[in-house]
Formats: C-alpha cells, sequence, structure tokens
C-alpha cells in the first residue's frame, strides 16, 4: 500500500501501513440517541471500526455527547453548511466530515479549524461528484479531474491555516471515475485515502459496485479506510467490507467459506451447508478457512488448502489441515463442521 501520513480517529491509526479500517454510518435520525445508538451496537458487534453519523441541525448536534457515551468506536460527525454546528461537534466527537467549500468564507473555515485543532481531532474532506465547486465543474465537468482538483483546492485551504491532521474521501456512483479520481489525487498527495462508492445502490448491486470499485483501488495499493455505502441496514456495509478486504489478504474476520458453485456431480447441497455455517459462524473472531466442496473433480486440492474441508461422494471425505480425517455421510456434513469449528 502507499505509505501515507498517519491520523487517529479515537484510537484508529488510518493510513501510514495500518490495517485499513472499517467505516459505517447510521441511517437513524441523529436526534433519536436510542435508536441511533442501538443501530451503532450493532454494527460494533459485526466489526465496524469507526462510524459516522450526520448532524443536520442542532437536535441531532445535541444527542452527540449521548451516543459518544453509549458507544465503544470513534465517533465521526458529519457537517455541511452550517460552521457554527461543526464547532460544537469538534468539542464532543472524535472526527468531523466537511466541505470546507460550503462551510462558508474563510472566516468561518478558521472557526472550524481551530475547534478541530483544540480538540487534537482530524477533519475528512469529502468531495462528491455530485457537489463539485461550480468554478471547476465548469472547467473541467463532471470528471474524475475535477474531483481530483476539488480535494487538492480544500485541502490548500486547510494546510494555508497550518492544519496537516486531513482525510481524503473522492466519492462518485460512478466506478471508473471514483477510481480514476482517487488514482489522480494519490499521486499529489499523502494524505490518507477513505474509499467508497457514493450512493452505490441496493445491497446487491451496492456490494458489486462497490467491490469493484474499492477492491481496484486496494489492488493499486491506495487506500487506508472504507465504507461500502448500501442503500440497505448498514451491518451489510460492514459484512461487505470485510469480506472485500478478505479476499484480498489484507486483512482476516473469522470463517472464511471457501465453496464450489455447485453442478450434477455434487453429492450434499453445498448452498444450504454454506448458508447454515457462515450464519452460526458468523460472530467468531478466530480466523479459520473452511472449503465446502461438493465433488472429488477440485474438492480433494481446495480441502488440502483450508483448515477445515468437506468433500462430497459417498461417503464424504472431511479434511483437516490437509489430511483426511474421517469418513461421513452427506447428512452428517453442517453437524460435523460447526463441531470441529468450535474445536478450533
Amino acid at each position: 500500500m502507499k505509505n501515507t501520513r498517519v491520523v487517529r480517529v479515537g484510537d484508529v491509526k488510518v493510513g501510514g501501513g495500518a490495517p485499513i479500517s472499517i467505516q459505517s454510518m447510521t441511517n437513524t435520525l441523529t436526534k433519536n440517541a436510542r435508536a441511533t445508538i442501538k443501530q451503532i451496537q450493532k454494527l460494533e458487534q459485526e466489526g465496524c471500526e469507526i462510524v459516522r453519523v450526520s448532524v443536520p441541525d442542532t437536535e441531532s448536534l445535541e444527542a452527540l455527547r449521548e451516543i459518544k457515551k453509549n458507544i465503544n468506536i470513534p465517533l465521526v460527525a458529519d457537517i455541511h453548511y452550517d460552521y457554527k454546528i461543526a464547532i460544537e461537534a469538534a468539542n464532543i466527537v472524535d472526527k468531523i466530515r466537511i466541505n470546507p467549500g460550503n462551510i462558508g468564507n474563510i472566516d468561518k473555515i478558521k472557526s472550524v479549524v481551530y475547534a478541530a485543532k483544540n480538540n487534537s481531532i482530524p477533519i475528512r474532506i469529502g468531495v462528491n461528484l455530485g457537489s463539485l465547486e461550480k468554478d471547476i465543474e465548469q472547467k473541467y465537468g463532471l470528471t474524475a479531474e475535477a474531483m481530483a482538483e476539488s480535494a487538492l483546492r480544500n485541502i490548500k485551504i486547510l494546510e494555508d491555516l497550518n492544519f496537516y491532521n486531513i482525510i481524503v474521501a473522492l466519492k462518485s456512483s460512478n466506478v471508473l471515475k471514483t477510481v480514476k479520481a482517487n488514482k489522480l489525487f494519490s499521486e499529489k498527495s499523502d494524505h490518507p485515502l477513505h474509499l467508497g462508492i457514493t450512493e452505490s445502490g441496493s445491497a446487491f448491486s451496492g456490494t458489486i459496485k462497490s467491490s469493484v470499485g474499492i477492491g481496484g483501488l486496494l489492488l493499486a495499493g491506495i487506500g487506508d479506510t472504507i465504507r461500502v455505502s448500501l442503500s440497505a441496514d448498514p451491518v451489510e456495509e460492514v459484512k461487505v467490507a470485510k469480506q472485500i478486504l478478505s479476499s484480498l489478504n489484507l486483512r482476516k474476520f473469522g470463517v472464511e467459506v471457501t465453496a464450489c458453485p455447485t453442478c450434477a456431480r455434487a453429492n450434499f447441497d453445498v448452498a444450504k451447508v454454506c448458508k447454515e455455517v457462515e450464519k452460526k459462524t458468523s460472530r467468531l473472531k478466530k480466523s479459520i478457512h473452511i472449503a465446502i466442496m461438493g465433488c472429488a473433480v477440485n474438492g480433494p486440492g481446495e480441502a488440502k488448502e483450508a483448515d477445515l474441508g468437506i468433500v462430497g461422494g459417498n461417503p464424504c471425505l472431511f479434511y483437516k489441515k490437509g489430511e483426511v480425517i474421517k469418513k461421513i455421510n452427506k447428512n452428517e456434513v453442517i453437524k460435523t463442521l460447526l463441531d470441529e469449528i468450535n474445536s478450533l
């Protein structure tokens, strides 16, 4: 990965070779502190490491202290236009997300920067293709070049105020433009990057777009923290983010399943076994690789590479650490897998 600056969000390090952290954002009304706390606690249980809440009004601002007291992960306040809310939020949260260009004149921006400095918290500059500065949009159009230019301009505003505790995000619903914008920016700056495909869509389409976009950038060595934006339960965002990082061997989260797509050769219901095993092991922390293979064509090779493996047959072969340890009936597959996982 590219060697970027280190920025601390609460007790989470972002950049500088730190593990790529997983973020999400609540979809509750922030002013409803109870509902927001409940959702964040679910996100924590799933593995979210930084959480963001929108703060559109004073009622939401007033709820921040209660929310902060009742969660265990760093809290980020997302603020647009109202510099006074940004100043007050900086006294409570672990990071604020703003776009300096829509906060107002330089005196208002100075006030927000001073509040962030005074509380030793970072500012995330969020550039979105849908809300670029008018002059940049007129010059470049809705392009990756425009996003990169906007990010560099907003960074300069903060750096001219001697503020360098910055994280940057360049996001669009267009995967190709997002990838290009982040690559252009990465060539010109060493500020850590928050990756994501904004407004990516439903749990189905959004997962695909986010995996392609975020995964492509991570493969290029770009990115320090990620958020998968889905029109779905935010818990699903965390699940997808974990799978992206796990698939790229950047981090490991509990049980990883390798499984065949199944065909007429399969000797048991692979899909059913996968679903049940993933459901029963979703909260396990220990990294365990399981291969669930329906027949002996590719099965033995995959099973030997896993910590535990099942290969369909009559009977089925059960592998542990590359060796066949027992033969079982296909009706015993799920129970045997779960028992062995628990033993590990």
